[in-house]
């Protein structure tokens, strides 16, 4: 089975890799500022606008969230050929600034760090103020590496009237295993002091949120075979098999790094692209 998902993964990157070569690319890069009322500063997020933007339509967006130690920019100083998939799939790309270890919530031990507010709502609302966007959530989509992996999964879990489709790269989908890492702590207070909430901050207890009968929240997890969340990954997969959630996951050879990422955020692209097409 996985020998399949690998030689389907490669025919799609070659048709990928096709489209690129086939087509100029005009793609705009727009660095801006924003401001969010609930932690009462600015922060900046790069905007991706495809060849051809303008008002005479409206466009589907894919939040693309950075990882811990990262930033706003390093999507496009990182991932070479990132923004030419704006152009190859006619979508805006926002990715904003998660700061510095915020694992993308809204922290109940320090005011200052309140992100999830600030993505979910502010940031949607003023991506959708400036930018000719579908304002509904089968035009948006939400993903991310690590850090932001898990942020983008634990966003859509909880805001899946914001969001219709979500993915992960490497994603921190069980904060459980690494209670002294990553500035968790300091956002949750420790996990011997408070265990319930870790347990309901971690992504993989969260499926519960999840209800078809309501909004079907489409989702794509990504994991090299090397990496140290590549464990917590494989119990997300076997935790939505065994709810029967449909989602695509996919594991090739890879680790925690820029190389695994450049490759992985292709599927997911084509992925967000696949939903925003389909007919409903």
């Amino acid at each position: 089975m996985k020998l399949l998902l690998l030689t389907t993964r490669a025919l799609l990157l070659a048709a990928v890799c096709l489209l690129h070569a086939g087509s100029a690319h005009a793609y705009q890069t727009d660095t801006v500022e924003t401001y969010s009322a609930a932690m009462q500063k600015k922060i900046r997020a790069v905007v991706i606008r495809p060849e051809g933007y303008n008002n005479a339509k409206d466009y589907p967006v894919v939040y693309l969230l950075h990882g811990y130690g990262g930033n706003y920019a390093d999507w496009v100083k990182k991932a070479e050929g990132v923004q030419q998939l704006a152009d190859t799939y006619n979508m805006l790309i926002v990715c904003p600034d998660g700061g510095v270890g915020s694992w993308y919530w809204d922290s109940p031990v320090d005011a200052s760090f309140r992100y999830e507010t600030y993505v979910s709502k502010e940031l949607v609302a003023w991506v959708d103020s400036h930018y000719k966007t579908i304002r509904d959530r089968k035009g948006r989509a939400i993903t991310g590496l690590s850090m932001g992996g898990h942020g983008a999964l634990y966003l859509a879990l909880r805001h899946q009237d914001v969001f219709g489709a979500a993915g992960s790269m490497s994603g921190g989908v069980d904060i459980r295993p690494f209670p002294n890492n990553w500035d968790m702590a300091k956002r949750l207070g420790s996990y011997t002091e408070q265990p319930a909430r870790w347990e309901s901050h971690t992504v993989i207890n969260m499926l519960h949120l999840l209800n078809p009968k309501a909004l079907t929240l489409e989702l794509v997890i990504d994991c090299g075979t090397e990496d140290f969340f590549y464990k917590v990954n494989e119990n997300l997969h076997e935790q939505l098999l065994y709810r029967n959630i449909p989602h695509d996951y996919y594991t090739r050879p890879g680790a925690h790094n820029w190389a695994y990422w450049t490759g992985a955020v292709q599927y997911q692209l084509l992925f967000m692209h696949r939903f925003f097409t389909k007919k409903n």
